[in-house]
């Protein structure tokens, strides 16, 4: 049992209570030798004594600690304190994506696709490192007020496997996103977590995922046989663009999905552009139930004999008749397999479209290279898409998707990329608009790069926190990729700065403490190892919104003397009062 206070290998005490899982509970805790909150997950006592969750436990959790990108949750530590196994991580504030969709509902396309944007090239990272995460769902994504996303739960998926569908609260939760291979129980690759995306994609756009039912064993069952339906029928202002991503993500057949996150990533970042809001719906090349397991043959019931048999020829009758039905059932068996044999390994020999490579078609006109593909056996997409670049002059291509020199099945799609040269966009007005919208729009359609400014505003005025007050470039300004440009947003909340890290004087924490209304109490603490009058420790963290009235405590270093007194010896409860001072404003 994990107590209010106590401490994990006397480094992390534990705050409060963060989530509780099937396999691990998740803690808020602060790091007593960083100064720092963290969020530490701790395995089940329960699972605790299995070998089984301990090894997976601790080997995914340090395989996932060697990934770093700014969408993913970073690890600090893993290890075993008394029995008691845990996972250091990087503390995020802020809701979880399913808690913001039970808040909000269905999002906006611009709000979604964005989210989508950062938890693609998440996993894209992950993927690249070799790392599946199995278990990918809202409940493990978190979202902080800027709009920025965290990818969270690493591999802890890959120590629940599929007879404990009916067997826990989160299993049940991630059964809404599991993938048809996993649903049959088959092994996850990094195409079952694109399905994973697909299916939230999905619920982003919609407010609800696909598949229901009673229980986990309905719903997987529908994630293996049902179609995904449309969400355009939902809702008819989505592009067909749009809701091809979610058919190609989610198709039941992995062959039909995306090969990679980064292609899938590729396709949200032109999904809104003008030439592709119309696209013909996404048609599957493969069969959707290709590699379904063979109905298994009805097994013959045993005819008897109704005339009835002498006690003298009952013996002979019986053996003749078991040897005739073992040949019979012999020769039955041995069909079906010569059968099977020429379906699973004759058949696909002399049907198999070669793999052949795509020509390099870089340069070229969009004619040219039109040509060149179907000659070498490929379909070309009518539609041509438009890129900026600055190497490849405006009207020749730019790339391919699937790109240059990849080997694919002779008829594959091609799709051309046709360069808009170095010119990619005008800027237009932005003030007025939320700052997280434009700067998505900015960041992932044009390439631009976006820096968000707090500015000081007039006492009076009356702004949004996110509402864009000031841009600048002027309306008007064409731009290429690359370009600079700085949004501000109104300065409104006031934040604690780190006293300690920043060296602040005594002099000047009571100043700022003067100016913002905040009673501040002064503690010495006698000690050799800290340089005298230096700020040793702050009861309100850094970064939080300060509050008038509020009271503050500051420890400072003095000189060590023997036998000496200070305030601190003398109040016996200060530093618990300290202690519990800290734990509350970082509770809240």
């Amino acid at each position: 049992m994990i107590t209010k206070g106590q401490k994990i290998n006397d480094r992390y005490e534990i705050i409060r209570t963060i989530g509780e899982g099937g396999m691990a509970n998740v803690y808020l805790a602060k790091d007593i030798i960083l100064d720092r909150n963290v969020a530490i997950k701790i395995l089940r006592g329960d699972l605790a004594g299995d070998e089984k969750f301990v090894r997976r436990f601790q080997r995914e959790a340090l395989s996932a600690s060697s990934l770093s990108h700014p969408n993913i949750v970073e690890m600090y530590d893993v290890g075993e304190d008394a029995g008691t196994y845990y996972i250091v991580m990087e503390y995020v504030e802020g809701m979880t994506l399913k808690q913001l969709l039970k808040k909000k509902g269905a999002l906006s396309l611009s709000e979604a696709i964005d989210i989508m944007l950062q938890i693609t090239d998440g996993i894209k990272e992950a993927h690249d490192s070799y790392i599946i995460h199995r278990d990918l769902k809202p409940q493990n994504i978190l979202i902080q007020e800027n709009g920025e996303i965290k990818i969270t739960d690493f591999g802890i998926a890959m120590a629940l496997n599929s007879t404990q569908l009916t067997q826990t609260n989160s299993v049940m939760g991630s059964v809404h996103y599991l993938p048809p291979e996993q649903a049959s129980g088959k092994g996850a690759t990094i195409k079952s977590d694109i399905y994973s995306m697909g299916i939230m994609f999905y619920e982003l756009l919609t407010g609800h995922v696909p598949f229901k039912g009673d229980n986990a064993v309905e719903i997987a069952l529908k994630h293996m046989k049902s179609e995904i339906p449309s969400v355009r029928k939902e809702n008819e202002s989505i592009p067909q663009s749009v809701e091809n991503i979610i058919i190609k993500a989610t198709a039941k057949n992995p062959k039909n999905r995306y090969e990679t996150a980064k292609e899938m990533h590729e396709d949200l970042l032109t999904c809104l552009n003008e030439n592709r809001l119309n696209e013909r719906k996404y048609i599957f090349m493969y069969p959707e139930h290709d590699g379904e397991e063979p109905k298994q043959p009805v097994a013959l019931e045993e005819v008897k004999e109704e005339k009835p048999i002498s006690e003298d020829d009952s013996l002979l009758d019986d053996d003749a008749s078991k040897n005739k039905w073992i040949w019979i059932l012999a020769s039955i068996f041995i069909f079906i397999v010569l059968i099977l044999v020429g379906i699973f390994i004759l058949f696909p020999y002399f049907t198999e479209v070669p793999d052949i490579e795509i020509p390099n078609v870089r340069g070229m006109t969009v004619q040219k290279a039109e040509d060149t593909l179907r000659k070498a056996g490929f379909d070309v997409k009518a539609e041509v898409e438009k890129v900026s670049d600055e190497t490849i002059a405006e009207g020749l291509v730019v790339k391919t998707s699937p790109a240059i020199k990849r080997k694919v099945k002779k008829g594959t799609e091609i799709t051309l990329y046709e360069s808009q040269g170095d010119t990619v966009y005008t800027i237009e007005d932005y003030t007025g608009k939320n700052y997280i919208e434009i700067k998505t729009i900015l960041t992932n359609q044009y390439g631009l790069n976006v820096l968000v400014e707090k500015m000081d505003i007039e006492e009076g005025q009356e702004y949004d926190p996110q509402e864009i007050i000031k841009q600048d470039l002027e309306v008007g300004t064409r731009v290429a990729k690359g370009t600079k440009i700085t949004l501000y947003i109104p300065n409104i909340v006031d934040e604690y700065p780190d006293f300690v890290t920043e060296q602040w004087t005594l002099e000047e924490i009571q100043n700022f403490c003067d100016e913002y209304g905040v009673v501040v109490t002064f503690v010495p603490k006698q000690t050799d190892e800290f340089p005298e009058n230096s700020i040793i420790s702050q009861s309100r963290a850094a970064k939080t919104t300060i509050v008038k009235g509020a009271t503050l405590k500051i420890v400072y270093a003095v000189k060590y003397e023997e036998n000496a007194e200070t305030p601190e010896d003398q109040d016996t409860d200060t530093n618990s009062d300290t202690n519990d001072t800290t734990t509350d404003d970082n509770t809240n």
